[in-house]
């Protein structure tokens, strides 16, 4: 049995009174058994007499506190029990009833301060103190007093004080928010989260957040949002054991008035405990909730893990949820005479002053390509225009096209924009020396794990997937065929987004993800809503029901795992309690139970069904694949050389542009070609060797890796291919030759995107 749970307003019971009770109650119990073994019934008697006074003074404090505030209580079974034990001189069945009553009263007191004890923890570990670099050196400050755009040092074991962007490489203990343990290495120009701990070198960054719109404080306050809330079926578990106390009477009054005996009335009132209801499933519910967060993944309550369980239709935003969220280089076109790398070198060395998104990732682009960056002298923005500096004696400006160019625009301009406007990319001229120097095309890549996470979320159950955007339909149906949507929505509104999941909610219980201030109102109108928080909080964050807090989506599937077997086994632990329960009533009722025994086969069903609900915290389904330490240290070391192969595959479209006319420039295609087989190819043989069999180990099957190995072999032969009709070609080449190595050219780099994409799908997403 258990005291009945405080109503809102009441204070709890502290883990430490009712320990005392559990001990005390305990003791007497145990004492009087020796002492009735060695031949001292009276005070064995006496004992256990004291122990049942102990619980009947508890419960009738615990129900007057009820009956004060309104509120029904179970605990009049208890009472009832402890008063018929003293009655029919049963006072063992009565010590055994008042261990039951404090049993109870403890695990609810522990599970409350366990909850407390964890989110002080949290918030104890807070950053407070940042130091930041300014005139004389570094000046210790509160967090409070960090603004957008200063430059922060973060030392060895130091926690990240705010988000913000690296300028040195180094690596970070991410468990605080992740849950992953291994420490993650961020290179220089990576966006980084408050509340992570600084596992290597002293690094410096850029803050592009205050404290108060950083990670961690908003993952505190989606902690303390999630201590609110109680799950549909605790709550009808209540109402349940509730209604059961006139049932209980009922049987016991009708076995006394058959039998005539009150003992048997009293064995009935004993065996009669809801705990099964009032214990099994609440706990279930909180390991269910307890085991979703080692996954990266808060669920705010019962109610929210019960919800995601039943859920059948998904329905997701595509900005921030399927692609990256923030963009990143894809191409650089440059003007005639000027070097890509040179280019994004001068470029790279003034952004790394800004704070902008758009500076991060042509910052992210130079570093993943090696390159070094100066220092920038005499920066200045122009509002709405761009940024300006010297950079090595030279000025540099980037922003918008009519701060940078000229009417009429160059030829590589115009083909500049038409690719922009194809692949929906944005657009950032540069301007060197007062001269248009190029243009880098920036786009929000698809995210590797993206595919792989609408597969394990059908394999989770999910029965209909919609995607939602509000940018183009051109773009948005492209993303929806690359991921297996079933449905897609585009140029929406946030009006038209909430119709839409009102209209599937109103079809089947429906999951709405979303990471944007935009997304709110669809993810309060789901029955779940879902954001993605690893940039920090967000309105998202707090109108959901379950924010992701790693960066990675494919937690979704393993919390709705989690979600529907802590329900299957709630239930199923409440219902064989229960039923255990009423058999033992029975049993009761015809006199084959007496007090004593009675309550010793009840404690044993309490310790089942608890048992029972315990086994959410075993571990169970996920799709989650884990590889061990060396494969994964292998297939970090090769996707470091895949990225950096980006920019090499982007030339050779670039080279095959300028495979036109008398102007062709042969020089370039052979230096191409020289890097392909010198870069490209070992790396290709390196996956094919080390790679693969990593990718069939882990995800095992039939040929998991046919596609891929056959992809590596045609970006062998179209190399060598291009290199013998190269090494065919004259000084003059006829037009005929040019146009099939500009169609070789054009073929390899369909093929090379294509592979790479479906590596960074199957291969690269596992890690």
């Amino acid at each position: 049995m258990t005291a009945s749970k405080p109503g809102p307003g009441l204070s709890e019971p502290t883990t430490g009174r009712d320990t005392i009770l559990f001990i005390t109650a305990t003791a007497l119990l145990l004492v009087g058994a020796a002492s009735s073994l060695s031949g001292g019934d009276g005070l064995a008697t006496a004992l256990w007499i004291a122990a049942t006074v102990l619980g009947l003074s508890y419960s009738t404090v615990t129900i007057a506190v009820a009956l004060r505030r309104r509120r029904p209580s179970v605990d009049v079974i208890a009472w009832l029990a402890l008063v018929g034990a003293l009655l029919v001189r049963e006072p063992l069945a009565g010590a055994i009833i008042a261990v039951m009553l404090f049993t109870g009263g403890v695990l609810e007191a522990r599970a409350s301060a366990r909850a407390a004890r964890e989110l002080g923890a949290l918030a104890a570990r807070a950053p407070r103190i940042a130091r930041r670099e300014g005139d004389g050196g570094l000046h210790e400050i509160p967090v409070s007093e960090v603004a957008v755009g200063d430059r922060l040092l973060v030392g060895a074991g130091e926690i990240v004080p705010v988000d913000g962007r690296l300028l040195e490489s180094t690596s970070f203990d991410e468990s605080a928010l992740s849950g992953e343990p291994m420490p993650v290495e961020r290179p220089a120009g990576d966006n980084v989260r408050s509340g992570v701990v600084n596992a290597g070198r002293p690094a410096r960054m850029i803050a592009t957040e205050t404290a108060d719109r950083s990670a961690y404080s908003g993952i505190v306050r989606l902690v303390e949002q999630a201590q609110a809330s109680t799950a549909p079926f605790v709550r009808l578990a209540d109402r349940f054991a509730v209604a059961f106390v006139p049932l209980t009477l009922a049987v016991a009054g009708l076995a006394w008035a058959l039998s005539g005996d009150p003992v048997r009335a009293v064995a009935v009132l004993v065996v009669a405990t809801p705990c099964p209801l009032l214990l099994a499933a609440p706990i279930a519910i909180m390991s269910g909730l307890s085991r979703a967060s080692r996954h990266g993944v808060i669920i705010k309550g019962g109610a929210a893990l019960e919800q995601l369980a039943a859920a059948r239709v998904l329905l997701f935003d595509k900005t921030g949820t399927l692609t990256r969220g923030r963009p990143s280089i894809s191409e650089v076109v440059t003007a005639d005479g000027m070097d890509a790398d040179e280019l994004l070198r001068l470029a790279a060395s003034l952004d790394q002053t800004s704070a902008h998104v758009l500076a991060a990732a042509i910052v992210t682009a130079a570093r993943d390509r090696g390159i070094a960056l100066a220092p920038a002298s005499e920066v200045a923005e122009r509002p709405g225009y761009g940024l300006q500096g010297r950079v090595d004696g030279r000025e540099v400006r980037l922003g918008k096209a009519v701060w940078i160019l000229a009417d009429p625009p160059p030829a590589w301009v115009r083909r500049a924009r038409r690719r922009a406007a194809v692949e929906g990319s944005l657009t950032v001229f540069a301007a060197v020396d007062g001269r248009p120097a190029g243009v880098f095309l920036l786009t929000d890549p698809l995210r590797a794990d993206a595919p792989r996470m609408m597969r394990a979320l059908r394999y989770a159950g999910i029965q209909r997937t919609v995607l939602i955007t509000g940018d183009r339909a051109d773009i948005a149906e492209s993303v929806g065929r690359i991921v297996g949507t079933d449905a897609v929505y585009a140029d929406r509104d946030p009006a038209e987004k909430l119709a839409i999941v009102e209209d599937e909610q109103a079809t089947a219980p429906t999951i709405m993800v979303g990471d944007g201030v935009n997304d709110a109102p669809a993810l309060a109108a789901a029955a779940v809503g879902v954001a993605l928080a690893a940039r920090g909080a967000t309105a998202s964050a707090e109108a959901a029901d379950i924010v992701l807090t790693s960066d990675r989506i494919d937690g979704l599937a393993d919390a709705i795992f989690i979600a529907r077997r802590s329900h299957r086994i709630a239930r199923r632990a409440a219902a064989t309690g229960m039923a255990l329960s009423a058999a033992a009533m029975a049993l009761a009722a015809f006199g084959l139970l007496t007090p004593t025994l009675g309550a010793v086969l009840q404690e044993g069903i309490d310790v089942a069904a608890i048992a029972m609900a315990l086994t959410v915290l075993l571990p169970g389904r996920t799709h989650t694949v884990v590889l061990p330490a060396a494969d994964l240290a292998a297939a970090r070391r090769l996707y470091v050389q895949h990225t950096a192969l980006g920019p090499l595959i982007e030339q050779v479209r670039t080279v095959a542009d300028g495979l036109t006319g008398s102007s062709a420039d042969l020089k370039r295609l052979g230096e191409l070609l020289d890097r392909l087989e010198a870069d490209l190819l070992p790396h290709e043989r390196a996956e094919e060797e080390q790679l693969l069999p990593i990718v069939a180990r882990a995800l095992g099957g039939p040929d998991p890796t046919g596609a891929l190995s056959r992809t590596h072999t045609e970006i062998e032969h179209q190399v060598r291919r291009l290199r013998r009709c190269f090494e065919d070609i004259g000084d003059e080449p006829e037009p005929d030759e040019l146009t099939d190595i500009r169609a070789g050219l054009y073929g390899l780099h369909a093929i090379m995107r294509l592979h790479n994409a479906q590596e960074e799908e199957n291969a690269f997403s596992l890690i």
